[in-house]
Formats: structure tokens, sequence, C-alpha cells
């Protein structure tokens, strides 16, 4: 089986481009959008059953600040929903595009007609490791670095994606984004870029999921740097999904940044129906499944690896 993956990466590629192991872990200048670099990518099998991702075929169509008129007529006109990506802390170049993938194949066999979508993933220049030696935290510090440096580059990647989500809508199609780990950092720059720019009020996405956030569990609050309070403007619903087995947010992140984090129990006021009306906010505590590697990595991995959590996203998406 062949997932095709649309994606847009600031990351730096050594020449040739259409070899996956050239995209590097540096970021291109973020104030030059024409440098990010937009594909399409063949994804073989995603092994659902096995937990396995697969591996990228080939890159094809691939040119500098925006999708080919191939690629966004494939998006607007096609006859599936459309899933926007964001990968997390410690992935290379080849496993956001192959979690891409495979994100797309176990919603599509959910059984929820809307799940089954087209997926588009933007990659930002993750080192794709989680320790090193003799200095452990350095993959995670850079990756949050990269991450937070991203907003511009992720909020350009909307703005083109934005005329393709509104016709995409228009013919009656459904429109998600699910962001993980650190993903959320880089949104959360790219929301607060996006009105910083002069960008007025786009509903662009029906339902927006953030699972296993790597950020400050206070980021809706209005008070805080590049606050997520405004993301209820960009989408319809959201809804966050959570873990105290999350065991990445609770040994490695809590203990760096001092602070808790989003995806340990939701966001702080989290049941306060007046900060978060119901009609625009869920929570989701994954903390309960028990049917994935709830190892150290694996903890983290939650939102794609266990069943039962695959089939919550999966119902949401249809509600």
């Amino acid at each position: 089986m062949t997932t095709t993956v649309y994606f847009a990466t600031n990351r730096i590629a050594n020449h040739p481009a259409d070899r996956p192991e050239n995209y590097t872990f540096s970021m291109v200048a973020p104030d030059n959008p024409l440098q990010v670099t937009y594909g399409t990518a063949f994804v073989d099998s995603a092994g659902l059953t096995a937990d396995t991702v697969g591996a990228i075929r080939s890159l094809h169509d691939l040119q500098k600040g925006g999708f080919s008129q191939t690629a966004i007529d494939d998006l607007a006109e096609g006859g599936r929903n459309i899933l926007v990506f964001i990968h997390g802390f410690a992935n290379t170049f080849e496993n956001a595009l192959t979690r891409a993938a495979f994100n797309r194949e176990w919603l599509a066999a959910s059984g929820v007609s809307e799940a089954d979508t087209t997926v588009v993933t933007f990659s930002w220049p993750s080192r794709g490791q989680l320790f090193t030696v003799p200095f452990p935290t350095l993959p995670y510090r850079s990756d949050q670095r990269m991450a937070g440096g991203s907003g511009l580059p992720l909020m350009r990647f909307l703005a083109n994606l934005l005329p393709i989500l509104q016709k995409a809508r228009a013919n009656g199609r459904r429109t998600f984004l699910l962001t993980h780990s650190m993903g959320n950092l880089a949104l959360q720059a790219a929301v607060q870029a996006w009105f910083d720019n002069g960008n007025g009020d786009a509903e662009m996405f029906d339902h927006i999921f953030l699972a296993a956030a790597d950020i400050v569990d206070d980021a809706f609050d209005a008070s805080v740097t590049n606050s997520l309070a405004p993301l209820c403007r960009l989408g319809r619903r959201i809804t966050t999904l959570h873990s105290r087995r999350d065991q990445v947010l609770d040994g490695l992140s809590e203990t760096l940044n001092f602070c808790r984090r989003l995806g340990q129990d939701g966001p702080r006021g989290g049941g306060d129906a007046l900060l978060f009306p119901p009609a625009t906010y869920r929570r989701v505590d994954c903390s309960g499944f028990t049917d994935y590697d709830t190892g150290f990595a694996g903890s983290h991995q939650y939102y794609r690896r266990s069943a039962g959590v695959r089939t919550e996203i999966a119902a949401l998406m249809g509600a």
C-alpha cells in the first residue's frame, strides 16, 4: 500500500532535494518563506497492525514557496476530507512524513467516514534524537529552539493552505489539524505570527487536536507569550489530549522547563466553562489507556499507538 503525503518543510535540504536523507535539522531563514520546500511524497505501507510507519518511496513536485498547481488541485478538488499534521520532538524528516502517512491510514481504517482524509504535513527541523552523549539534553533544547523559531514559516504554510481549505470546505469537505508534542510550540508561534502580520479571523479547521502538547499548561491564557487563546478564531472545535502516563513530559520536559505541560493534565483551568466553553473546547484524558507501549518513549506516542485513543480521535472527527 502506498500513501500520498503532501508536505512543506523549513529544513535546509542538501542537493539533491529528492532524497529524504538530505533534509537536515538546520533551518532556512525564518523571514524568507520562499525558501520553504513544498512537495509530494509517496510512502510505502504503513503497517497498522505491526505499529510500523513504512518508508518514503519517492519525493515529487518539489518547489519553493508553495505547492505545485497539481497538488493544489488535488487537495482543493479531491473527494476526501483534509488532515494537516505537525509532528513533535525527536522526528527526522522521514519520521515526519511516514508518521503522517501512518496517521492517515489508521484514521481511514477507523470506519468513520469523515476520518478518511488526505494528509498534509509541515516538518520543522527536529534533530530526530531523544538523547545524545555527552550532552543528553542537547536534542531536546535544540528541538525546542527550532520549533519555537518555526512560527513564521508555519504561518506562511497555513496562509498558503487557507484558500485550498476554503475551497475544499465549499465543496463539502471537512478539515482537521493534528499537532503532536513540540509541534504545538511551533503552532503557538504561528498563531501569534498570524495575527501579528495583520491576518484576520479565518475558520480553517472544523476540529483541531492538540496531542501530548509539550507547551506550558497555561498556554491558553491571553497573557502568555505566544498565547493559544486566538486559536479558536482559526478552528471551530479544539480538543486537547493529555496523559499522566506520559513519561517524556513528566520526566524530561517538566524537569527542564520547571513548569507543568499542557499534555500532562490539559489546560490550566480547563474545567471552567467560562474560560473554555464546551461548545468549542474539549479535553480527553488518555491516562486510562494501556493498550500500547507505555515505556519512556512509547508513553509520549499514545495518540497514534493506542487503538483506544485512535478510536476517540476518529469519533470526534465524525461528530
